[in-house]
């Protein structure tokens, strides 16, 4: 059997009754906070225009928009997928050589599991599949450093979660991966320099191919069933060689995702807590700040700290914010919290956080980026303009998967970052849906998702 083939078999054998209580209820959690972050995203000007677009297109009425309405199945996947990425609030993945968002996958599965009218528990292993499948590729197969953006084993993920809610035979399920993932190879340029929309768009995007790749293959058309091992294949072009062994694949990596406590990268989250430490000691005062100095490990400095991805002090809008380490130091600082408050236009154009930023220097050490991904070192020096040096030092955070969230937590966060655009009883409907949705039929969740009221962005 070729690779495709093999990973074809490991999704079709997939069975609620594989995953263990704790990967059950750490995949809700995931549920939760994904739904929560697409709903705190509701009014952001990017998703009015896709709303919009995607009103223009129309669509079979298939599958449920969050925020009301219906369409086809792939153009839920991308309305709700960025809904779910806008705020940039989502969950994590870290390998060696790749960071990615798995909770990136929901909305594509979400979509063809309502087209099916499937079960939760069914909707669950759906999402357990693509969990395992674009963690354990960013595993193995990193492609960031070759210049391709971590979309790119998401394209094989979401087919491969599409295509189980879908209960595709192996041989379809073989196909939709094949067509997904020799189209669907994107550039990191999305992530460096100047930043655009297309940071939350991207795996949006992807999600749509992949879906579209599933009901393709649904309906007989073939992919390339050498897609991995192939001549010009993704290992002969772009991931150099690797092995899986499907055969031994289990559904339990989603307990090794991380959730993000502040509203920031996921690199950034340990160097915010060591901010706030510091912003909690007696005599701190931000508007006497000289400077900041951060110590940390390659990737952060690399990607969000002023590395090879672009210098992060030239900070503009939301999304240049939100991968800016020197602006979610400051602001953190200044206002003792990062949330989606602090990407506001004004909050970022604003002196006081636009003077701090440049006073943060950062710089890599080999000793902290030896402990990772295991851990997210950081070690924190801010100096007053009196001489007065405040030191703070965290190598993880809560939400870590040494430190996870539990129920109550993901509650917690769910209800602030909702809040704005539900209703008490609303939340709580929700919550309640997903707490028991291996027990329920997903129409359940969607038709509460479908009631939410849309807000528009002012223009």
């Amino acid at each position: 059997m070729t690779q495709v083939e093999m990973l074809a078999g490991f999704v079709e054998r997939a069975r609620f009754a594989d995953l263990s209580v704790a990967a059950v209820e750490q995949l809700k959690i995931r549920v939760l906070d994904t739904i929560a972050v697409a709903l705190g995203a509701l009014d952001a000007g990017p998703i009015g225009a896709v709303r919009k677009l995607t009103a223009e297109l129309g669509g079979q009425p298939i599958s449920t928009l969050i925020g009301g309405g219906r369409t086809a199945p792939d153009r839920a996947a991308f309305f709700n997928g960025a809904l779910s990425r806008y705020l940039d609030f989502m969950d994590s993945y870290l390998a060696e050589g790749e960071t990615c968002h798995p909770s990136d996958n929901l909305g594509a599965v979400l979509a063809a599991a309502e087209m099916r009218q499937a079960i939760g528990a069914d909707f669950l292993t759906a999402l357990a599949v693509a969990y395992q499948v674009h963690t354990r590729l960013s595993d193995v197969a990193p492609v960031r450093d070759k210049g391709f953006d971590h979309t790119t084993q998401g394209a094989y993920a979401a087919a491969a979660g599409v295509a189980k809610a879908l209960a595709l035979s192996r041989n379809q399920i073989a196909n939709a991966i094949a067509i997904s993932g020799t189209a669907n190879n994107a550039l990191r340029v999305t992530r460096t320099g100047a930043l655009s929309h297309w940071k939350g768009l991207a795996y949006p995007n992807t999600a749509m191919a992949a879906t579209h790749a599933a009901l393709l293959a649904a309906h007989g058309i073939t992919g390339p069933e050498a897609v991995f091992e192939g001549n010009k294949g993704f290992m002969d072009t772009i991931a150099g060689p690797f092995k899986i062994d499907w055969s031994k694949e289990d559904l339990e990596r989603v307990r090794l995702t991380i959730l993000k406590k502040h509203n920031a990268e996921i690199h950034a989250q340990s160097a915010i807590d060591a901010a706030l430490d510091i912003r909690a000691y007696p005599h701190f005062a931000a508007g006497t700040v000289r400077a900041v100095r951060l110590k940390t490990f390659a990737v952060a400095h690399q990607i969000i700290g002023g590395g090879e991805e672009g210098d992060k002090r030239i900070v503009r809008t939301k999304e240049e914010a939100d991968h800016s380490l020197p602006y979610m130091l400051a602001v953190a600082l200044i206002d003792g919290q990062v949330q989606p408050e602090q990407y506001a236009p004004d909050r970022i154009a604003s002196s006081d956080v636009q003077q701090m930023l440049r006073d943060v220097t950062i710089k890599p050490e080999a000793r902290l980026s030896a402990l990772f991904p295991q851990r997210l070192p950081a070690e924190l020096e801010v100096e007053l303009e009196d001489g007065t040096v405040f030191s703070a030092q965290r190598e993880d955070y809560r939400g870590f998967h040494t430190n996870p969230f539990d129920w109550t937590a993901a509650r917690a966060k769910f209800d602030s970052v909702s809040r704005v655009f539900t209703t008490a009883a609303e939340r709580a409907a929700i919550a309640d849906v997903i707490a028991t949705l291996d027990e329920r039929p997903i129409t359940d969740l969607t038709k509460l998702l479908g009631a939410i009221r849309w807000h528009a962005a002012a223009t």
